[in-house]
């Protein structure tokens, strides 16, 4: 059976990421995997006093630390197993088969480790340190993304319907990846389906618009293909508004305009302010 893997944290968009989570899992006939990684433990304060306090006081002080580090360690484990329990429930009341996984290390290794027979991994875009006021992306989606060879959805803040999906599409390996993964499982029958490229009508755009219709056709589901001319950031933005978009999917980390507009140089511009989830293909 594959699997969904979730990556929950104490953030505010914990409760989003079980949520769009159990949505895929039931699109995609799949089981969750609810995964928490512990955070590294906070800096320790300096103990090397020899020099201004006496040897006993030294001794008595770092035993101190000992134990106050070992209490932060076990706060932080509970904290986490309370974490994983709550979303286990929520996900369960919905019918849906999970395990949970509670694991040290870091977040990107921990899910490479794990990917194996996971069909789709969610995150949230911003976790507990992400500075919310500025809008600042969580450190971890970037990473993620650049180091797994799945799929990955960015949750948004909460979950709503989702109807309608535009996939950003301008002719790469990654956006015809996402193409195929839209379009070669039946589920995806149900959605309203717009395939948009941001460009020119010269030739070689019109040979990619030619392959997607291609695939659209043969796949038989309700689709608009549009090409428009105008700057990609422009012409995504105005689309997932103007046509009321529940879902953005696309390539990421190519070399083409639309690719550097969402993931890449210019910071996730797109995914930091978008108010629907993204999913990202490599």
């Amino acid at each position: 059976m594959t699997k969904v893997l979730a990556c929950i944290d104490a953030s505010i968009y914990g409760l989003s990421v079980c949520d769009h989570a159990a949505w895929a899992a039931r699109l995609l006939a799949a089981d969750v995997e609810l995964l928490h990684v512990l955070d590294r433990a906070p800096d320790a304060v300096a103990t090397d006093m020899s020099g201004s306090i006496g040897l006993g006081a030294h001794e008595h002080l770092l035993d101190n630390l000992t134990r106050l580090d070992e209490e932060r360690g076990r706060l932080r484990m509970e904290r986490g197993r309370a974490l994983l329990e709550g979303a286990e429930a929520r996900l369960r009341s919905e019918g849906l088969t999970v395990e949970t996984r509670l694991r040290h290390g870091g977040l990107v290794d921990n899910v490479t480790e794990l990917e194996g027979d996971t069909r789709l991994v969610v995150l949230g875009k911003r976790g507990e340190a992400a500075d919310f006021a500025k809008l600042h992306l969580g450190g971890s989606v970037e990473q993620v993304v650049r180091s797994t060879t799945r799929p990955v959805l960015v949750a948004s803040r909460a979950f709503k319907p989702i109807r309608r999906i535009l996939l950003a599409y301008d002719g790469g390996a990654s956006s015809r990846k996402a193409i195929d993964f839209l379009l070669t499982d039946p589920a995806f029958k149900a959605f309203d389906v717009h395939v948009v490229m941001a460009g020119t009508a010269r030739a070689e755009n019109e040979a990619h618009m030619a392959w997607a219709e291609s695939r659209l056709k043969a796949w038989g589901g309700a689709y608009t293909l549009a090409l428009r001319a105008g700057a990609p950031e422009t012409i995504i933005s105005d689309y997932v508004k103007a046509a009321e978009i529940d879902l953005l999917a696309m390539g990421a980390y190519g070399h083409s305009p639309v690719r550097r507009f969402i993931v890449g140089s210019t910071t996730t511009a797109m995914i930091r302010t978008c108010l629907v989830p993204v999913l990202l293909f490599r």
